[in-house]
């Protein structure tokens, strides 16, 4: 798979400092810069920025994939495997409730992927995916 940019992603939380323990302490993001409504995480190499929106109204759905209801919207990184199974362990170890407890969707199927959904403390859906084959990522 080539080199790729990273992606920025701005997302709105009510509590800052709660947001910013979950994502710095429980999913490991150093911190960057920040200012007293917002901070910037390196997300698994790519941009991460939680912004204050005190007044949040979430409108979130679910769509039916391979049996389970997938929180719409969502955003997260496909790591590899080991690094998928460690951050798997890390938020069982952490108390963390999981929307979509850790799976293999597709088993045998194109596209075969490890998959977990959970949410950050401010009720943003995030997934974590991995692939043994990573030429599967974009299989039909």
């Amino acid at each position: 798979m080539e080199n790729i940019q990273p992606f920025h992603l701005a997302i709105p939380v009510q509590n800052l400092e709660r947001a910013r323990a979950f994502y710095r302490d429980i999913l490991g993001c150093p911190e960057g810069r920040s200012a007293s409504h917002w901070v910037d995480f390196n997300f698994f190499g790519h941009q991460l920025v939680i912004h204050v929106k005190e007044d949040m109204q979430r409108a979130s759905t679910s769509n039916p994939v391979d049996g389970h209801d997938v929180p719409i919207p969502h955003f997260g990184v496909v790591l590899k495997w080991e690094d998928w199974e460690n951050l798997s362990a890390q938020l069982k170890a952490s108390d963390i409730p999981f929307v979509i407890e850790p799976y293999i969707r597709f088993t045998g199927l194109p596209g075969e992927q490890a998959t977990m959904f959970f949410m950050d403390t401010e009720g943003n859906s995030l997934e974590f995916k991995a692939f043994k084959d990573i030429g599967q990522l974009f299989a039909k």
